[in-house]
């Protein structure tokens, strides 16, 4: 099992380096990828956490990654950084399922409780995730009797 990260995806170096600092700053561990392609070529499903995806990139946007994302299924909570004029592009990114958009300049505490919030997401839907597989491995051991008892305990035939 891999550790959640932040994984900040924006091609500012300085940026980059800001958000890891104040993410830091509050216990929250990061990964950086300088592109949109990058971040694209090292994913794997296993990946935990969330990704704070700048919009406008050079090569391909983080609208774009993001597409690219959900294609792949990918379910890291996704939260936009944003320019003034990018906010009509962030709230079609939510309206297709992005987690959250902040906008540039960005309020340091609110952005990290966002982060916060995305990374307490992922570790629901991963522990969901767990419960559901320990659930059907627990039914594939079920002999078909065992299977056709629970099918009618759980239809309310208690005695037949």
């Amino acid at each position: 099992m891999r550790t959640p990260l932040a994984h900040i995806v924006d091609d500012d170096e300085a940026m980059r380096d800001a958000l890891t600092w104040l993410l830091r700053s509050r216990q929250v561990s990061t990964a950086t990828w300088a592109s949109a392609e990058s971040f694209l070529a090292a994913w794997q499903k296993n990946f935990r956490g969330c990704v704070i995806l700048d919009i406008r990139m050079p090569g391909m946007s983080g609208l774009e990654l993001f597409d690219q994302l959900q294609q792949r299924r990918c379910r890291l909570p996704v939260i936009f950084l944003t320019g003034h004029g990018d906010v009509p592009l962030a709230v079609a990114a939510l309206k297709k399922g992005a987690y959250d958009f902040l906008e540039k300049p960005f309020d340091d505490n609110n952005l990290v409780d966002r982060v916060i919030a995305a990374l307490d997401q992922d570790s629901a839907r991963h522990n969901d995730q767990l419960i559901s597989a320990d659930i059907a491995a627990r039914l594939a051991q079920l002999s078909p009797r065992e299977r056709e008892v629970m099918e009618h305990i759980l239809a309310g035939k208690y005695n037949d």
